[in-house]
């Protein structure tokens, strides 16, 4: 067999699912090179062999390590205090490649990388740098913002006064009679939000990016507010919860139909104003005066902003669900005739199995799309319809617990490869297509666990399906570790 089947052998037995503990730790060898990388990063491992990454001597292999996905986020714990930076760093950066959903850390590892006193050893990152990864990593949940406030640290109650507006007014009032004087002091900084005149006094000093932030978040003095419309800056007024009514009242009635569209959901819209909006000549603007009776809060009014406007293609990141609105008002949103409440519904994820099942039938695609991808009861076949239809949700799909990976046969002779490859693993279909002219098919077909390993052998020869045929479960335990031996003593040589 050629050494040219060498990189393909080995990226195969890394992520072949039966390769037990003892192959794979020889896969964290250096000698494997970016193999025992993408490994470490790739895929879930047994315990033996995580336990020998953390303490691998090689730093990019904890690195690696680090970003992986598929262990529990527990087992990653000593890489917070990992001698290098770097490390610490991309374990506080979280997973690449953007996944839309991601796991927590747990609180006792996010405590650790926000109170460090330092990057590391290695001086490659500050312990700021290490933390700005993390607050931009989605990897910290509701729960442990919501308790920084009345954290033992003193670094997590500055903290918490960097999210005023989210604070209760008991915890304002303690965290500005702090014991500690620089709590005290960071909360007297971080209470400019809600002050009008710091408000006006500071945005000169904010940057061209962060405008729209403030004033679309901030208290805004008269003279503010009367300067956006001079500017023709009023669009995150329309999302300002702190606007004044009269403010409100001339963005309902502004000459520009996406500001009118923005203001007519907002739970403080009087009925007279809802009225003219209904009657709105913008077809755009009477449908989201059509939602106003649906958000009578603010958590509600951020729900259905969330969902609108986005599109069946939309692959942003899925947040943590937040406690409010109500189970009840996402019901009620299920059952609406309105398709933006019924998609605002498909995407929370606690929603009923009753209303799930409904939804899977709705008549709205984006409706489904949402449901597939939010929901963790959305039926199987609703899951392998959206993937075969809608290319940009695939990589989450597969992600999916209950995505089918049976009942495929239907799909051999599809004209994408993508969906033919997924028909290829089958493991009950009863030819695998080694031959399709697509190689990711071939790849995805070698590597289908009802061949046998004497049919294997052929397909380990063939560089169109060798590192399938590798990562198929069907190989034998000895077959790997033969191969590995080829391949990792002329690595080594």
């Amino acid at each position: 067999m050629s050494d040219s089947l060498h990189e393909p052998w080995l990226r195969g037995i890394a992520f072949n699912p039966a390769a037990p503990s003892d192959v794979l730790i020889r896969l964290v060898d250096p000698a494997s090179g970016e193999t025992g990388l993408s490994m470490c990063e790739g895929r879930d491992l047994p315990d033996a062999v995580i336990d020998a990454a953390l303490h691998h001597p090689a730093e990019k292999i904890r690195r690696a390590l680090a970003r992986n996905r598929h262990v529990d986020p527990a087992r990653l714990a000593p890489l917070a205090t990992d001698p290098s930076g770097l490390v610490r760093g991309w374990l506080a950066a979280g997973p690449r490649h953007f996944p839309r959903r991601v796991r927590p850390l747990p609180d006792d590892v996010i405590v650790t990388l926000l109170t460090a006193r330092d990057g590391g050893e290695d001086g490659m990152l500050t312990e700021n740098e290490i933390s700005a990864e993390l607050d931009s990593s989605r990897q910290i949940p509701r729960s442990f913002h919501h308790s920084m406030a009345a954290s033992e640290h003193p670094e997590l109650r500055i903290r918490a006064t960097r999210r005023w507006q989210s604070l209760t007014p008991a915890q304002r009032e303690a965290l500005l009679d702090d014991p500690d004087p620089e709590v005290r002091q960071a909360a007297q900084d971080g209470s400019w939000e809600l002050d009008p005149e710091r408000v006006e006094a500071q945005l000169p000093s904010i940057g061209s990016l962060s405008k729209p932030h403030t004033l679309g978040t901030c208290v805004l003095s008269p003279a503010l507010v009367e300067q956006c419309f001079t500017d023709g800056t009023v669009q995150p007024l329309t999302w300002n919860r702190h606007t004044p009514a009269d403010a409100v009242a001339r963005l309902a009635r502004h000459p520009e139909a996406k500001v009118r569209a923005m203001v007519a959901a907002r739970p403080d819209v009087g009925p007279d104003l809802v009225a003219e909006l209904r009657d709105d000549p913008d077809a755009y603007v009477r449908m989201r005066a059509r939602l106003h009776p649906f958000p009578r809060t603010w958590a509600e009014y951020g729900e259905i902003r969330r969902v609108l406007g986005h599109g069946p293609d939309c692959t942003c990141p899925i947040p943590e669900p937040a406690t409010d609105p109500s189970p009840d008002w996402f019901a009620a949103c299920a059952v609406s005739e309105e398709p933006v409440l019924r998609r605002v519904a498909a995407s929370r994820p606690g929603l009923p199995a009753e209303l799930v099942a409904t939804l899977a039938q709705d008549e709205d695609e984006e409706v489904r799309i949402r449901l597939a991808c939010h929901h963790p009861l959305a039926p199987p076949h609703l899951l392998l319809d959206v993937f075969v239809t809608r290319p940009a949700h695939r990589p989450h799909l597969l992600t999916l617990p209950d995505f089918p990976r049976t009942g495929l046969t239907h799909l051999v002779d599809h004209p994408d490869p993508e969906v033919r490859a997924l028909a290829a693993a089958d493991p009950i279909l009863p030819v695998p297509p080694v031959e399709d002219p697509d190689e990711s098919v071939c790849r995805a077909a070698a590597a289908n666990p009802s061949l046998t390993p004497e049919a294997l052998e052929a397909l380990l020869a063939d560089p169109r399906t060798a590192e399938g045929a590798a990562a198929n479960p069907s190989l034998p335990v000895p077959r790997m570790h033969a191969l590995l031996d080829r391949c990792l003593s002329e690595a080594a040589n």
